[in-house]
Order: structure tokens, then C-alpha cells, then sequence
């Protein structure tokens, strides 16, 4: 039995036709893993834009929401990680689906083995406007006022603004062949300060940096960013004794 990790899918994003194509990859995916998985962690942004409005919830993902469904009712735990894309999660995923949601860094040890864990976005230093902007979006006072406004209204244009925002980076990403000095990425120096705080960790995983990488943390962690759903199609899984990081190829 293994423990897998998988982020940053984005459903919703470049257009409909796309997202479909990909939602329908990674269920090939989990259904191939489904006989060995003994845990399943989503590390974020599992769409790209997300609200619950108290009786209404976007439409469109029920593929993959009965994908995890079935992977729960099996009695294989499945956790997602909000991110930045879909952190107006209330609770919809986890009563109907039984998915545990996590907003913060969760540390626990998996087989023998103490990890950290977050999806990664606001972490490290800088990136002060992000995180400010953040608070604002987790204020309850702002999420009430959000749902005053019709569901047509307000998910449209919440879409038209995650996806402009979303398309522009994904180009820009592709153009600069991703980071080309990791050691000044967030991820990494927040990855090395957590590993001075707590030297008893044996393996971070991140989403959020699209970029999937491998990389020693302090003594003797391994960080693991697991990638992207969006072209690279990468994952993490866990034997027991070292995290590997792999690229999914459907046949």
C-alpha cells in the first residue's frame, strides 16, 4: 500500500473542452492507483475557482467529486488542501463527499515517517500584497457580502478573473521555463526555515509552485513540490521509505 499526492489541476481552466479532457485523465489516474492507495492527499487548487454560496455550489466537476466519492465510501481517506484558487471551500466537499479539508500546515507521520504538509501559497517570505489580499478574502464580513450577490453574477465573475489571471501566468511560466533559481523560490526557503524549527521532519510536499521539484531540507528532509495537473501531470507516492516523484502518461 502507498500514500499518493497530486495538485494543482485547475478544473475550469483553459475552457471547458480542456478541463473536461483532463478531469477524464485524472481519473484514469485514480482509478489505476485505487488498489494500493492507502491514503490520497490533493495538495490545492483542485479547481480553479471555487464558492459555496449556502445552497448553491459551482457547476460542472461531478466526474472527479464521484471519483472522490467512490475513493471515500471505499474507506481510502482523501484530504485536500485548500490553495489559493479554491479557499472558499465551507464544508460542501467534506459532508457530502467526506473529503477532510485542511487550511493550514498539517504535521503527522505516515508510515513511520513525520511530514509537513500545506498546499504553499503565502508561505515564505515576501509577497506581502498576496498575503494581505489573502486576509481579505478570508474575512467573514467579505464572504458574507459575496453571497449577496446572485450566484449567475458572482461566479461569473469570479471565472473571468481567475481565468484572465490564471492564463496570463500559465504563459508566462511556459516562456521562462519555469523558476531558474530555485534556491530563491518562496517554497524553498520556507521549506529550509520550518526544517530549523523542527529538525525531527523527514519529508515537506507542497503544491502551489507549479514546477514539480525534489530538493534536501535542512539535515536530512527531502521537500517534495509535487507540480501540475495542467501540463506536466505529476505526482508523488510514498512506499513507506522515500517520497518519488513521477509523471503520469495515460496510454
Amino acid at each position: 500500500m502507498a500514500i499518493y499526492f497530486v495538485t494543482d489541476f485547475h478544473l475550469g481552466i483553459p475552457n471547458l473542452e480542456e478541463s473536461h479532457q483532463r478531469e477524464l485523465k485524472l481519473i484514469k489516474f485514480l482509478d489505476g492507483i485505487k488498489p494500493d492507495c492507502e491514503e490520497l492527499y490533493l495538495m490545492g487548487d483542485l479547481f480553479d475557482f471555487w464558492f459555496e454560496y449556502k445552497s448553491v455550489v459551482p457547476k460542472g466537476f461531478v466526474r472527479i467529486q464521484g471519483k472522490l466519492a467512490e475513493f471515500c465510501d471505499a474507506g481510502i481517506p482523501v484530504h485536500l488542501f485548500i490553495g489559493n484558487h479554491d479557499l472558499w471551500n465551507f464544508g460542501y466537499l467534506h459532508d457530502e463527499i467526506g473529503i477532510e479539508l485542511h487550511r493550514e500546515p498539517v504535521v503527522k507521520t505516515l508510515k513511520g515517517k513525520k511530514f509537513f504538509l500545506v498546499h504553499g501559497d503565502g508561505r515564505g517570505p515576501g509577497d506581502k500584497g498576496y498575503k494581505f489580499l489573502k486576509k481579505v478574502f478570508e474575512s467573514k464580513l467579505n464572504q458574507w457580502l459575496y453571497r449577496l450577490i446572485h450566484p449567475d453574477f458572482g461566479i461569473r465573475f469570479a471565472l473571468l478573473c481567475s481565468h484572465k489571471h490564471r492564463l496570463k501566468k500559465l504563459k508566462n511560466e511556459v516562456e521562462r521555463g519555469y523558476y531558474d533559481d530555485l534556491p530563491h523560490t518562496r517554497l524553498y526557503q520556507y521549506a529550509q526555515e520550518q526544517a530549523a524549527l523542527d529538525p525531527s521532519i523527514d519529508f515537506f510536499v507542497f503544491g502551489h509552485q507549479h514546477k514539480p521539484a525534489q530538493y534536501p531540507s535542512g539535515d536530512h528532509a527531502l521537500t517534495t513540490v509535487v507540480g501540475n495537473w495542467i501540463y506536466d501531470f505529476t505526482y508523488a507516492v510514498f512506499d513507506g521509505e522515500t517520497v518519488a516523484l513521477k509523471r503520469y502518461a495515460s496510454s
